[in-house]
């Protein structure tokens, strides 16, 4: 799979015709791309950020006023990530107009669609972060549309036991946002890349 993965990723010989600009407009490329400008720019922000009620502010503050390129640095991560759920959305869109979900690509549109919810919750769990008023009150927010949904109760107790904010319920954010979504979407795309080469002939644009 992972083989896979990097031929699709740095293939040997290229087609002119798909070196054209086309109604796909490589969003899932372009998607990938951000996700990896996000990650590196997350790595950097890790050796300041304390995932800590007192600190976390603090330490936002002190990354933009205080080191060089910081500022750039958190701009970068925010702006790659928001790039990221518009292409993975478009993508998914197209997926849906062009009828490329139907036989035999019904596994990967399901590993698409684990992808563009893995991307959603990865958004969401970085937004707490900063612990600014506007992070703590969407986060607030997005906990009372969790408790309305099946099982949002006990999915809250998971999330934020302590409370919105609170030590345990941002470490569990940072926890997530940092390790456990990123290697997710990572096995995910490595699905999804090896799918797509598995499938590329009943596909006229591949």
């Amino acid at each position: 799979m992972f083989k896979e993965f990097l031929k699709h990723l740095f293939p040997r010989v290229v087609l002119e015709k798909n070196l054209r600009l086309s109604y796909t407009f490589c969003l899932g490329g372009l998607a990938f791309t951000a996700l990896l400008i996000m990650a590196g720019s997350g790595l950097l922000l890790l050796f300041y950020y304390q995932p800590t009620p007192d600190h976390a502010f603090p330490s936002i503050l002190f990354l933009e006023s205080s080191i060089w390129g910081g500022r750039y640095i958190r701009s970068l991560h925010r702006l790659s990530s928001h790039l990221f759920l518009v292409l993975i959305f478009l993508h998914t869109l197209r997926v849906i107009l062009t009828g490329a979900y139907r036989k035999p690509r019904e596994l990967n549109w399901i590993i698409g669609f684990l992808l563009l919810c893995s991307a959603i919750f990865g958004a969401y769990t970085g937004y707490l972060l900063p612990m600014d008023q506007l992070a703590l009150w969407a986060t607030q927010t997005g906990m009372e549309l969790v408790r309305a949904a099946p099982l949002g109760e006990y999915i809250e107790a998971i999330l934020v036991p302590d409370g919105v904010g609170e030590a345990l319920s941002l470490l569990r954010f940072y926890v997530l946002h940092i390790a456990v979504i990123p290697l997710t979407l990572l096995v995910l795309s490595l699905l999804h890349f090896y799918r797509i080469r598995k499938n590329k002939g009943v596909l006229p644009y591949l």
